[in-house]
């Protein structure tokens, strides 16, 4: 059986890979046991509550947790006992690379996972597909987002699981396939991975997942699941609930209450559960009490392609890294540096030195000038590379790209992913080393740029709220009044008393309270002057270090209060092609539903808008959930067949309706 999708429903991919999250203790020491994972998961109610009939499920009020109590579902016997009939663990088709499901080396637990009854097909050259049985968490409510959800998951094993050191550039290639074959099925991808090796994959499938307009998120643990004391549960429980619940378009590393950047991020620590850092950009999302996305840092699609995963081979031998050291010979530099070798990460002394040898710079500036591309990163764990030393400059001088204040792990990956690009000459290759492509390095420091509107106080929100009423009147132009501010005291007396007008904290606050109205507004008319200046506000909140009030998404993706669309569903609804252009360019979320389940693509369509189902199709947008499982789109689809509607017949069929129904029918 596979279930609809209910709107308060997400679906997330588990690609378990290996790693100590899911180990058990063996003669030798820690040891992976295949399906271990996915059957004590099932035995626990915070990871699968498919009755919803949990503590955590009932206790969000007093009156619930008395009713639940006293019902008899609180006891031992009735919260212990695993549900028996084939509608408890609900199928997903999940396809792979690689054959799906093995046979196991333990007794099941008591948990009736049919894990046993996987049944593999082959439906194209090395693509498999399965049903997979699924998991569905209790509902939780998170900070900025209407009403509660629940998340439901399918983990995909792999078979072998693999211990981290042993994974590689094949199995990178192999993580970014299995999301690709499983893209429009699923609302982001967990990925549990060891911890040794883990920052260099989430760096690596930062570059191969190209347009990614969901969330990907890298886990572990540094204590295994099976042991009483564990990181697991956290670690695992908070990737599921930010990728349940957040669209955060980029690939992310998440450990120990923090969501990083994978392409940011180092491994510090064999020891502490805070294993990882990222010393050169802050995190993306913080879980504490409450859960703060520091959304003005997320990364957002700015063109018109669709998702597609890098999945050409790149040799072993194309990249490697050297680690400069005091008394380094020549002789171990011309090793690196011999064919076939294409790419070096030459890690180098502080912000960028290297001894002046004469001998080394000649073999340097010999592999440079043979197309080698050589990158210089710091050793420091913080800091970048620059030219404020004559020794940074030499190397510079002789052909060595400054690599910014990228982490190895991130410099290696690029590169190689740079150099598997057959499209890009040498040169190209190393002007793109130094430019962040997704985020991986920060850009050269530029003055920031001036507000719309000059002033010590609170004249940018004289503009603000002049667009918005001209927006919101039926009047003509020039009888549209320009809003000012008058202080109540004279200004000997607000000298007097040395007042503060206001501070920039407080005039960010304001415009972000009113943003998501002009946004909102603006996308409506097909005002596309009025997103600019939208946008230009809240750039400078970023350049002037002022933190605005909360706006889940950011304020190109600002949500209406009562029906959750973004500003791309209304112009999608309307169908303005400028604005949903712009804003597709300016990084709105194709994927993101409102209350009802939709997508900006569902009422494009609805709406017979077929300029704009175009554009919403090429950037990736794909029909799903309710719109397909609840008959919305293919009952649109029989009424436009029934009354011979031909554009709107050829509406859905660019929208994809069929392929998406055969989807959710499989």
């Amino acid at each position: 059986m596979e279930p609809s999708q209910p709107s308060d429903e997400a679906r997330v991919l588990v690609i378990y890979t290996g790693g100590t999250i899911g180990m058990l203790v063996g003669a030798q020491g820690y040891v992976p046991e295949p399906f271990f994972l996915t059957e004590t998961l099932a035995s626990q109610k915070r990871f699968y509550d498919p009755l919803q009939d949990s503590l955590f499920s009932n206790a969000a009020s007093v009156k619930g947790y008395r009713e639940w109590s006293t019902s008899g579902r609180s006891s031992p016997s009735a919260a212990e006992t695993p549900p028996t009939s084939s509608a408890s663990h609900p199928t997903l088709w999940v396809k792979s690379s690689r054959p799906i499901g093995r046979v196991r080396k333990l007794a099941p637990v008591a948990s009736n996972m049919p894990i046993d009854t996987i049944q593999c097909e082959k439906i194209s050259d090395d693509i498999y597909q399965a049903k997979l049985p699924s998991l569905v968490t209790p509902r939780s409510v998170t900070p900025g987002v209407s009403g509660g959800k629940r998340i439901r998951y399918a983990i995909l094993e792999w078979d072998p699981l693999l211990d981290s050191s042993n994974l590689g550039i094949n199995d990178w290639i192999r993580i970014a396939t299995e999301i690709e074959l499983n893209y429009m099925d699923f609302d982001a991808f967990v990925v549990l991975h060891g911890t040794d090796t883990m920052s260099y994959s989430s760096s690596a499938l930062s570059f191969l997942l190209e347009d990614l307009g969901k969330t990907v998120i890298l886990s572990g643990a540094q204590i295994p699941l099976s042991q009483l004391r564990n990181d697991a549960v956290d670690n695992l429980l908070g990737a599921l609930t930010i990728a349940g619940h957040y669209i955060i378009p980029e690939c992310s590393l998440y450990f120990n209450h923090i969501l990083y950047r994978g392409n940011r991020v180092s491994k510090m620590s064999s020891y502490d559960l805070n294993a990882f850092q990222s010393p050169n950009f802050p995190p993306l999302v913080n879980v504490g009490i409450d859960i703060v996305v520091n959304w003005n840092e997320v990364l957002r699609q700015m063109n018109l392609r669709r998702f597609r995963a890098h999945k050409i081979y790149i040799p072993y031998h194309t990249a490697a890294t050297l680690r400069l050291f005091p008394g380094m010979s020549d002789a171990t530099v011309h090793a690196f540096l011999a064919p076939p070798t294409r790419g070096i990460v030459l890690e180098t002394f502080g912000s960028g030195n290297a001894p002046q040898r004469s001998e080394l710079m000649s073999a340097l500036k010999q592999a440079c000038d043979s197309g080698i591309v050589i990158v210089a990163i710091t050793q420091c764990l913080k800091g970048s590379v620059s030219d404020a030393y004559e020794t940074g400059r030499t190397l510079q001088k002789v052909g060595v790209v400054p690599g910014g204040d990228m982490t190895p792990e991130c410099a290696l990956t690029k590169l190689a992913y740079l150099l598997s690009k057959p499209e890009l000459s040498i040169n190209q290759v190393r002007e793109l080393i130094g430019m962040p492509l997704r985020g991986e390095l920060t850009r050269p420091t530029h003055s920031p740029p001036t507000r719309p509107t000059a002033g010590p106080d609170l004249p940018s929100i004289q503009g603000l709220l002049t667009q918005f009423v001209r927006l919101s009147s039926s009047s003509s132009a020039h009888q549209i009044p320009r809003i000012t501010f008058s202080p109540s005291l004279g200004n000997d007396a607000q000298d007097a008393t040395a007042s503060w007008s206001g501070t920039a904290r407080e005039t960010s606050s304001t415009e972000a309270a009113l943003l998501p109205l002009l946004m909102h507004l603006a996308a409506a008319r097909n005002e596309v002057e009025s997103l600019k200046f939208c946008m230009a506000i809240a750039a400078t909140w970023e350049a002037e270090d002022t933190t605005p009030a909360f706006i889940p998404g950011g304020v190109v993706n600002c949500l209406e209060a009562g029906s959750g669309r973004s500003p791309l569903h209304v112009a999608a609804l309307h169908g303005h092609a400028a604005s949903v252009t712009w804003l597709l360019e300016s990084g709105a979320l194709v994927h993101l539903r409102d209350t009802l389940g939709h997508t900006a693509l569902y009422y494009a369509a609805r709406q017979g808008h077929k300029d704009i189902v175009n554009i919403l199709v090429g950037t990736g947008a794909n029909l799903g959930g309710l719109e397909c499982e609840a008959g919305y789109a293919e009952l649109s689809m029989k009424n436009a067949l029934n009354s011979g509607d031909q554009n709107a017949i050829e509406v859905w069929d660019k929208a994809r309706m069929r392929m998406a129904i055969q989807s959710s029918v499989l």
